[in-house]
């Protein structure tokens, strides 16, 4: 079900399935909106039956305290009745924020590395702060307001025809008719302006968020003094932005208070006249004049309306950007999604194998033929820039190649449903991430149960841990396993937080193992360990080890040296080493440096 409702949401963003699951709150909301409307119509009716009464004499204080309870019990039906329209209608507002928050981040879930590249985080943030709060509001408060403007209005204006004078009422209403033509022209606008603004802080919190995560970056480069000016910049946009908002609902406000003046000023002048001719009755002057200070307050709601939809507007045209993007690596048959009970053996076969990023124009990969049975090691060598990452991201389908290019198992890497690759693969990248969260937590990352319902997977946790040569470290911690590192593991040394990812990796025990330069932060002793535990951990699973040393490589089975995204050289280590070739000149290097530093 989950699944069927993010398709839908892929293709086109809807409010309606969201609006009709609060149906009922929204009818029960509005009734009872209704009902404190024709409360609130009431009480200058009885208040200026009160003054005509006292002034004519009709009757004494006896015969106002029956209308006195009237007012009372309207105004107690007010103060229940706001209650009530405030619990179900802002309360469904808020339920529709909270489905929308959890559909947008479940489908940003699905989305492949092609949409991560263009968009930013601080952008992608703003996305659940303002724009969801913009939606929330105009499914909240702004229907509220729109319901009762439009029957506020129309209840006042019968009440003023009925209970003082058709006349009189429509002298005083033309000034307010022209609140609706300069409605139509600030809401064209006003979207125009939340768009900028919106845009303003996306970029200005995607600035915020770059800059506290390079902080350390910053401070080491002595770039604070320029970076807050850059901040700075994005922060003034923001301010100008926000303030031509401002400027255009101030504007409003002010013509508002002009036209609604104007109403008031022909009511006292035509009002008072029909007064003093006996047209009308002072306790009916003082009712129609109420009933004007009532109709302000839709005038009022009538821009408040327009700016709040403005913004909501110009807010769900973003989201539903995002809720168009999909996903470009799924399943190529939606059936295969049942076969998840199936097993990877980790028979890897590469195909003539040539590759371009989706925004790029030459090949990264060309032309590579390889095989890696189940259980062999497979060591990858080259310069930076040789597509060593780029042969990783494809065997986890980060991106898709041509079909027949990459064979798992014999088949088509795209014709094996993710459910089973991501399951039965295992990573460590060489931007090796870390959650805010313990160590126990992060080495436990990969595990389709929880620590705290199955307490005794730790003694896996651990043992994971002694594999990867990081529990004494781990040990060494105040808070052993649960310390907490910082953000991406920022509280880590290098070597530690490679080693807590090979451990994270390794507890999963996947059928294919592929670690991306992992051990280039360790120390030679420590990856001898690494490399000893992983030839007998891994008998008779695949694991693809890419590296820039050669200690890293030599036990391989088989090496294979890429040079721009050539295979040039295959072998085993000493096959390599005789060939005499790239492989062979790093290899005497590498040696010559670590004889220099023994020395």
């Amino acid at each position: 079900m989950k699944s069927t409702m993010s398709e839908t949401k892929q293709k086109k963003l809807s409010m309606i399935p969201y609006l009709w699951s609060y149906k009922w709150h929204y009818l029960l909301g509005v009734i009872v909106l209704l009902l404190v409307d024709m409360s609130s119509l009431y009480i200058p009716q009885y208040t200026g039956d009160i003054i005509d009464g006292l002034t004519k004499g009709t009757f004494g204080f006896e015969g106002v305290k029956p209308i006195l309870l009237k007012i009372l019990l309207a105004g107690l039906a007010m103060m229940l009745g706001r209650f009530g329209w405030r619990f179900f209608i802002i309360g469904a507002s808020r339920g529709i924020e909270y489905k929308m928050r959890n559909d947008l981040f479940q489908h940003l879930e699905t989305l492949s590395a092609r949409f991560y590249n263009s968009h930013k985080t601080g952008d992608l943030m703003a996305h659940f702060t303002n724009d969801l709060q913009a939606i929330r509001m105009a499914v909240g408060m702004a229907v509220i307001t729109t319901f009762d403007a439009v029957v506020m209005t129309v209840m006042v204006l019968v009440k003023m025809i009925v209970y003082v004078d058709l006349k009189l009422t429509l002298l005083a209403f033309i000034p307010l008719t022209l609140v609706a033509f300069g409605c139509y022209y600030y809401g064209i606008e006003q979207k125009k302006r939340q768009t900028r603004r919106q845009e303003a802080f996306s970029y200005l919190s995607d600035k915020a968020q770059e800059s506290l995560a390079g902080i350390r970056v910053l401070k080491a480069f002595v770039q604070e003094e320029a970076d807050f000016k850059s901040f700075e910049d994005a922060s003034k946009n923001n301010m100008e932005k926000n303030l031509a908002v401002a400027k255009l609902q101030a504007v409003f406000g002010a013509l508002l208070d002009m036209v609604t003046g104007l109403s008031l000023l022909l009511t006292l002048v035509f009002g008072g006249k029909m007064v003093l001719n006996g047209q009308v009755s002072i306790g009916q002057f003082v009712a129609f004049n109420s009933y004007i200070g009532m109709l302000v307050w839709p005038m009022i709601a009538c821009g408040d309306c327009v700016n709040t939809f403005s913004q909501a507007a110009a807010a769900f045209h973003r989201v539903a950007a995002i809720f168009r993007e999909v996903p470009d690596i799924v399943d190529a048959d939606t059936s295969l999604q049942a076969d998840c009970e199936l097993h990877l053996e980790g028979d890897i076969r590469l195909n003539d194998l040539t590759f371009t990023y989706p925004d790029g124009e030459l090949p990264v990969l060309k032309n590579i033929n390889l095989h890696i049975r189940p259980g062999e090691m497979l060591g990858i060598l080259g310069r930076t820039g040789s597509g060593k990452s780029s042969l990783a991201d494809l065997l986890l389908r980060v991106y898709d190649c041509e079909k027949g290019m990459l064979l798992l198992d014999g088949k088509p890497i795209d014709e094996i449903p993710l459910c089973i690759l991501h399951r039965d693969m295992a990573y460590v990248p060489q931007d090796n991430f870390l959650f805010s969260d313990t160590l126990e937590e992060n080495i436990a990352f990969g595990l389709e149960e929880r620590i705290q319902e199955h307490p005794e997977l730790r003694d896996s946790i651990h043992q994971a841990a002694r594999d990867a040569c990081i529990h004494d470290n781990i040990m060494d911690f105040p808070e052993n396993y649960l310390t907490l590192v910082g953000e991406r593991g920022v509280t880590l040394s290098g070597g530690q937080k490679q080693r807590s990812s090979i451990a994270r990796a390794l507890l999963k025990d996947s059928a294919v193992l592929i670690l991306d330069d992992s051990l280039s932060a360790v120390d030679t002793d420590t990856e001898e360990q690494i490399l000893e535990n992983l030839m007998r951990l891994r008998k008779g699973k695949t694991t693809i080890v890419i590296a820039h040393r050669i200690s890293t490589l030599q036990q391989a089975d088989h090496i294979a040296v890429l040079t721009e995204g050539e295979l040039t050289e295959y072998g085993t280590h000493d096959e390599l080493v005789a060939l005499g070739g790239f492989y062979a000149h790093i290899n005497e290097k590498q040696q010559l440096e670590q004889e220099l530093q023994e020395e």
